[in-house]
């Protein structure tokens, strides 16, 4: 069989090996080595399959080989995108928590919202042969996503829902989320809707599931502005005055975080817009200072530790060796209803 056939067919049911790489590549584990290490000592002909191989089968060296008396390393590994705002912070506070109690240190990464930032990331923290890794969201690049597969390690993807996960998620449907938010507005009755949204995948989602639950019912408004992620408060009111300068009639509004509509509800308040009589705004996440805005912030709650907490209970669950952990774990969202909306 050829390289590239067999590197295709491959199958393991751990990590993939030094020695894995070498069978595949017809070389011995040597040159393998010599070819990760000092690549310029191997002939091009051999250093290119080997090459090839490394790519198809996801395999990282283990920059630790030799220096562990266990296979164990007691380290957790979690890739998030960002430590700024609470929506991730609580996440992780329940992670640590329940990590530390059960004897593992967790090892933290920040992507900034960035798939190749992603795979570096996961590239760096597998060569360290973690005991498992927890990501955020289910998009990942195919580099990714073959590394993963090929370490043979416990994984949880986290903030997100999937009927196929790459191991375990926990999480719950952001497209829902949106279809909620339409659902809690249309008994409103207003006579526009918009939704002001950053563009990473979670966010496109919620908004996708609001514009989709109003389709055929009433058209959805969105600001011409390319907002980033994470969004702004600047962000939700240059928003809002676009939003306000297009038309009469009263709306009502989804921004994707708190943050936002907060912003939103600034540029509301300048322009003597009535909540919830002219303008509704629900926000995401239900941040710490949602109940103390004015009016009150209407927003979507998630127990975001508790995110935290079952991802890292379900990963010493698959590392003890339980075969029951389920695919999909759903962590509960609802409208916190208050003085916006």
């Amino acid at each position: 069989m050829a390289e590239h056939d067999k590197a295709k067919h491959f199958r393991t049911n751990g990590p993939v090996t030094l020695a894995d790489i070498a069978r595949l590549a017809g070389v011995s584990p040597v040159t393998v080595s010599r070819a990760i290490n000092t690549p310029n000592l191997v002939k091009p002909r051999t250093l290119d399959a080997i090459e090839r191989v490394i790519a198809r089968t996801g395999y990282v060296p283990n920059l630790l080989a030799g220096g562990l008396a266990s296979r164990k390393t007691r380290l957790i590994a979690a890739i998030v995108p960002s430590v700024a705002s609470t929506i991730f912070a609580e996440t992780i506070e329940g992670l640590n928590a329940e990590l530390v109690s059960a004897g593992y240190q967790l090892l933290l990464g920040l992507s900034g919202y960035d798939a190749g930032r992603e795979l570096e990331l996961t590239r760096a923290i597998l060569a360290r042969r973690p005991d498992g890794i927890i990501l955020t969201g289910i998009s990942h690049l195919k580099e990714t996503r073959a590394m993963l597969t090929g370490a043979g390690l416990p994984i949880v993807e986290i903030w997100d829902s999937t009927p196929s996960p790459l191991d375990t998620a926990v999480g719950f449907s952001h497209y829902a989320v949106g279809n909620l938010v339409a659902e809690h507005l249309l008994l409103k009755g207003y006579d526009r809707y918009a939704q002001v949204g950053a563009n990473d995948p979670r966010a496109v989602q919620r908004r996708d599931g609001f514009v989709n639950r109003l389709a055929g019912i009433a058209e959805v408004e969105l600001p011409t502005m390319d907002m980033g992620t994470p969004s702004t408060f600047q962000d939700g009111r240059v928003a809002m005055a676009q939003l306000l300068d297009r038309g009469s009639g009263t709306l009502g509004v989804f921004c994707s975080s708190d943050v936002v509509a907060h912003g939103a509800m600034t540029e509301a308040h300048a322009r003597g817009c009535r909540m919830p009589d002219d303008l509704a705004i629900v926000g995401f996440g239900d941040f710490d200072f949602a109940p103390f805005t004015h009016p009150p912030l209407t927003t979507v709650r998630i127990d975001r530790r508790d995110i935290g907490t079952k991802a890292a209970r379900s990963i010493l669950r698959k590392i003890a060796g339980d075969e029951n952990v389920e695919a999909m774990i759903d962590v509960d969202f609802h409208i916190v209803a208050r003085g916006t909306a």
